[in-house]
This record gives C-alpha cells, sequence and structure tokens, in this order.
C-alpha cells in the first residue's frame, strides 16, 4: 500500500511491523494490567492468540 507522506513522497507501510507494534501493545496492555509481577508463557499465547500445538497465529 502507497500513501503520501508529509513531503507528497511516497510511503510504503509495512504489514509486518503494524502487526508486530500492534501485538506489542497488546503485551504491554496485559502487562500493565496483571496481578503477578511476569506474565506467564500460558497468558502470553493467550493475549497473542497462540497455541502451543503450533496451530496458532504467527
Amino acid at each position: 500500500m502507497r500513501v503520501s507522506g508529509e513531503s507528497g513522497g511516497p510511503l510504503v507501510q509495512d504489514h509486518v511491523a503494524l502487526d508486530e507494534i500492534e501485538l506489542y501493545g497488546e503485551l504491554m496492555i496485559a502487562a500493565s494490567t496483571a496481578v503477578e509481577d511476569r506474565l506467564s508463557p500460558a497468558r502470553i499465547d493467550e493475549v497473542l492468540r497462540v497455541g502451543r500445538d503450533g496451530g496458532g497465529k504467527g
């Protein structure tokens, strides 16, 4: 996807990077609301919507 940048030139969006930023944000929100000191691996998988069996996203 191409959109115009501030200088009028083309700006290419990196969809993979944007997805990674979104997932990082979701982890940060989960960590900030967690009762425990650290997120468990199971909670991280839940936030990132992945399964331990390899059948999930990412």
